[in-house]
């Protein structure tokens, strides 16, 4: 089986997410996707990160109706720093007879180099790539064949729908009191509403 790992903050999940997991499941094709949220993320500083439990339940939510989609609570659980490679180890552990495919846009592409320990996750896990932030197909290429020649990594790039839709977006929209209708799923929506996220900051 091949597997797909959707990892982020998720704060919030939106229609962005949804749309690019099914795409790369459906063309790569992967049989499933196994969403993972960020509990303390390393390389992250967002002042209005929502708290773990209400990312999670809004990727729940955001993700039910799809079963080819699963989400799993692991760095939501673990303490301290989310950091990947853990991650991955325990994911191997619990999937050895399956192939397991990091989905990162290419924006995470080119910060590969920064993760902790991403010489071994090299040896571990393959990636998909799918194309982001208007990165050229020959930047992108050109960086895949780079970590290829210093890692033997084992990298895919999938060229999918541009999406802009951004998390940052949506939370500045819900700071400006505009509307978030058809960025996020309805459920989502309502959450976002009735557990007043986003709303506090600057």
């Amino acid at each position: 089986m091949k597997i797909g790992i959707m990892g982020g903050t998720f704060n919030p999940i939106h229609l962005g997410h949804l749309i690019i997991s099914e795409y790369i499941r459906c063309n790569f094709p992967l049989d499933k996707v196994i969403f993972i949220p960020t509990g303390d993320p390393p390389h992250k500083n967002e002042k209005d990160l929502a708290q773990s439990n209400d990312r999670y339940n809004m990727t729940e939510m955001a993700i039910k109706s799809n079963s080819y989609f699963e989400i799993s609570p692991i760095e939501i659980n673990r303490k301290g720093k989310s950091y990947s490679t853990e991650t991955i180890d325990i994911l191997l552990k619990e999937n050895f007879n399956n192939e397991l495919y990091f989905i990162i846009g290419s924006d995470t592409l080119i910060d590969l180099i920064n993760w902790k320990d991403i010489k071994n996750i090299f040896k571990k896990i393959s990636f998909i790539v799918i194309g982001r932030d208007k990165l050229s197909d020959e930047l992108i290429n050109k960086k895949i064949e780079e970590y290829r020649r210093e890692y033997n990594s084992s990298i895919f790039y999938i060229s999918g729908p541009q999406i802009e839709i951004s998390s940052t977006m949506i939370r500045d929209n819900i700071k400006n009191n505009k509307s978030i209708k058809y960025l996020v799923p309805k459920d989502v929506e309502e959450y976002i509403k009735t557990h007043k996220l986003y709303i506090m900051e600057d």
